[in-house]
C-alpha cells in the first residue's frame, strides 16, 4: 500500500514539475514574440551597415585605383606634351636665331655694298674662304682671281666699323682663288704717315698677335704725336695707293741714343672679324 502511495507521490511531483517548465517557456515565448520585432530590425540594421561599409570600402578603393590610372595616363600625356612644346620651341628659336643671322648679314652686306659704291677706283668685291687655324702662315684665300681681273701686288682694303683700312696684298693670284698677305705678316712693309703731322716712317709687322711697328719717324716729331693719332699709307713705291688708313698709334717708343723713334701701331682692321674685303686695281 506504501508502494502505491509513494509512485502516486512522485507522478504529482513529476506533473508538477512539467506544469512549471511549460509555464515558463510560454511565459519566455510570448515574451520572444513581443521582442521579435525589434531583434529583427536591430539584426537587420546591422547586417545592412555591415554591408554598406564593405561596399563603401570596395568603391573607395576602386576609385583610388581608378584615379591613380587616371593620374598616370594624364602624366604620360602630360610629358609627351611637354617634350612636343619643348621641340616646338627649340624649332622657334633656331629659325629666329636664323632670321637674326640673315639680317645681320644683310645688314653687313649693305654696309659692304654702300662702301663699294662710294669708291672711286677699280675695285673687286670678294669673301675670304680660308684662313689657317693654326697661323702658321698668315696669308688668307678669298674667292676671286685672275678671272676676275686679280693680279699680284694688288692691294687689299675692307670696311669695317664705318671706316675703311688696309688689310694687305695679293701674293698669288689663281685662276678662281688669291692669296692675301695681311699687313701684320713678318714680311709685309708699306711707307706711311701721320694724318696731321704729315711725319713718315716705314711701317713692317711683327705676327698675328703683335702691334705693327712704324719705324725711322724723327725723334723731333715726338713732341707732336700722341696716343690714337692715326696712320695712313704715303703713297710712296707706288704699290699702295696714299690715304688708306692703317691704324692708330697705341706707344711711342723713345730712346735717347737712336736718332729715329719706332712707334706700335694697332690695325684699323679686326682681323678676327673679317669677311669680305675689296682688292684695288690702283691703275
Amino acid at each position: 500500500m506504501m508502494l502505491v502511495d509513494d509512485a502516486r507521490k512522485r507522478r504529482k511531483q513529476i506533473f508538477a514539475e512539467w506544469a512549471v517548465f511549460i509555464a515558463l517557456n510560454s511565459i519566455s515565448f510570448l515574451l520572444l514574440v513581443s521582442s521579435s520585432k525589434t531583434f529583427i530590425i536591430n539584426f537587420k540594421d546591422r547586417g545592412l551597415s555591415f554591408f554598406f561599409g564593405i561596399r563603401s570600402g570596395i568603391h573607395e578603393i576602386s576609385s583610388f585605383v581608378s584615379q591613380t590610372i587616371l593620374s598616370i595616363q594624364e602624366l604620360n600625356e602630360l610629358q609627351s606634351e611637354y617634350e612636343e612644346l619643348v621641340e616646338r620651341v627649340s624649332r622657334y628659336e633656331q629659325l629666329e636665331q636664323g632670321a637674326a643671322e640673315i639680317r645681320q648679314e644683310n645688314q653687313r652686306l649693305r654696309e659692304q655694298l654702300g662702301f663699294a659704291e662710294s669708291l672711286t677706283v677699280k675695285h673687286i668685291a670678294a669673301e675670304i674662304v680660308g684662313k689657317d687655324p693654326n697661323n702658321l702662315f698668315s696669308a688668307f684665300a678669298i674667292n676671286k682671281g685672275k678671272k676676275d681681273g686679280v693680279a699680284v701686288n694688288m692691294p687689299v682694303i675692307a670696311f669695317q666699323r664705318g671706316m675703311q683700312g688696309l688689310v694687305g696684298k695679293i701674293i698669288v693670284a689663281g685662276d678662281l682663288e688669291s692669296l692675301v698677305m695681311p699687313l701684320y705678316d713678318s714680311n709685309f712693309f708699306i711707307s706711311s704717315r701721320f694724318s696731321e703731322t704729315r711725319y713718315e716712317g716705314i711701317i713692317g709687322g711683327q705676327g698675328a698677335d703683335a702691334p705693327l711697328l712704324m719705324r725711322f719717324v724723327p725723334k723731333s716729331a715726338r713732341a707732336e704725336i700722341s696716343s690714337g693719332d692715326v696712320i695712313l699709307s704715303s703713297g710712296i713705291g707706288g704699290v699702295y695707293p696714299p690715304g688708306i688708313t692703317i691704324g692708330r698709334v697705341a706707344q711711342i717708343l723713345y730712346r735717347e741714343y737712336e736718332i729715329s723713334m719706332d712707334i706700335e701701331i694697332n690695325t684699323i682692321i679686326d682681323f678676327s672679324r673679317l669677311e669680305y674685303v675689296f682688292v684695288i686695281d690702283p691703275l
